[in-house]
């Protein structure tokens, strides 16, 4: 189950008010013009016009903030980490390029630099409540200050609580990796930096997530598991909830958000061991189904059964969409999204059929 955190969509929706501001200067005007394209979802617009900006008025922190969003939307993690160092060199007190910084370094798995770059900015900001709750929930993260075992590789690390759990951890970190390039040669995208899974308890993943009770994994930054008997017992389930959740950071790294979530879970779904067996064995023996365009939004507030419904529709969506336009037309849908490019227009341009008739031309029972 994917997670969109709250933070960047918190900076969109406060983005028309940056737009207002500075001076009418080139420079000014240009920066407006990139808070004005994030705000309509124009990404690509965006990024060169802060880059034009920047050009032009190469000391000002706002137009690196701008231009650091742009490129995390866009799924360029390198510049936009760039980017907000640069604003947080020229202005230390940038509170929002601080959070902004803090949430990237989290998600490149830095636990450690996010709450370096939090500790500093809350000493010029004291009172600023979403820094101090960010920063006391990253303190509270798992991590080998707090006294949690690892089983690491090239590109994971699986923390745990003690010494029992090393073999599970061990056999996580050999499903992830080869998952890793499956997945990823698939898509033609792999993460940068190394991924995090965190094994928890049963009630701990509840504590933390705060996700239904139908939830088998979460991904929010981390990958988060329930260690549940099954894990221990079955491990092709391990093996589907880790695939599924590492489906999700591949997917992140290509759109970092508007992804709809038919796609994303339909996607984590597909590439699961027999996932798209499993979900044309569900649809078979139901005729309940839910309009695709209601997929497009979270699935957190269905019930168990609704959500079996919901994830089996989604992945033979996701299997149809693949099988026409394949893991390179998949992509380039996905970086349209990332760019601002309407769903619709997106589907239109890379399948050459509209996003109607693809509907249509799904599942009968629909």
């Amino acid at each position: 189950m994917f997670r969109l955190g709250a933070l960047p969509v918190a900076l969109l929706m406060s983005a028309s008010a940056f737009a207002q501001e500075g001076p009418r200067t080139p420079a000014g005007d240009a920066g407006r013009a990139g808070w004005n394209a994030i705000r309509d979802g124009r990404n690509d617009d965006a990024a060169a016009a802060f880059a034009a900006a920047i050009e032009t008025e190469p000391r000002d922190p706002s137009l690196y903030l701008g231009a650091g969003l742009a490129a995390q939307l866009l799924g360029d993690a390198s510049k936009a980490r760039e980017s907000l160092e640069r604003a947080l060199t020229l202005a230390p007190t940038l509170t929002t390029a601080s959070l902004m910084l803090g949430e990237l370094l989290y998600r490149q798995s830095d636990l450690q630099g996010a709450i370096a770059i939090y500790e500093a900015a809350v000493k010029h900001a004291p009172n600023d409540k979403t820094l101090a709750e960010r920063l006391a929930r990253l303190r509270q993260e798992p991590s080998l200050e707090r006294g949690f075992f690892q089983s690491q590789s090239a590109h994971f690390v699986v923390l745990f609580e003690g010494p029992a759990d090393d073999e599970l951890a061990r056999r996580a970190v050999e499903l992830l990796e080869s998952a890793y390039w499956r997945i990823g040669t698939a898509l033609y995208t792999f993460p940068d930096g190394v991924i995090t899974v965190v094994l928890y308890t049963e009630q701990q993943f509840r504590d933390t997530t705060r996700s239904p009770s139908w939830a088998a994994a979460a991904y929010d930054g981390r990958i988060r598991i329930p260690m549940r008997g099954a894990l221990d017992q079955a491990p092709r389930e391990l093996e589907r909830v880790l695939t599924h959740e590492l489906t999700h950071v591949i997917i992140r790294a290509i759109a970092p958000r508007a992804v709809p979530t038919w796609l994303n879970e339909g996607l984590a779904v597909m590439f699961e061991p027999d996932g798209s067996q499993w979900a044309q064995n569900t649809l078979e023996a139901s005729n309940v189904r839910i309009p695709l365009d209601d997929l497009a939004r979270s699935f957190e507030t269905l019930s168990s059964n609704q959500a079996r419904t919901a994830y089996a529709e989604s992945a033979d969506a996701a299997r149809q969409l693949f099988d026409r336009v394949g893991g390179a037309g998949v992509v380039a849908l996905l970086q349209d999204i990332a760019r601002g490019v309407p769903l619709t227009e997106a589907f239109e341009r890379r399948l050459l059929t509209p996003y109607s008739t693809f509907i249509g031309s799904l599942d009968p029972a629909r």
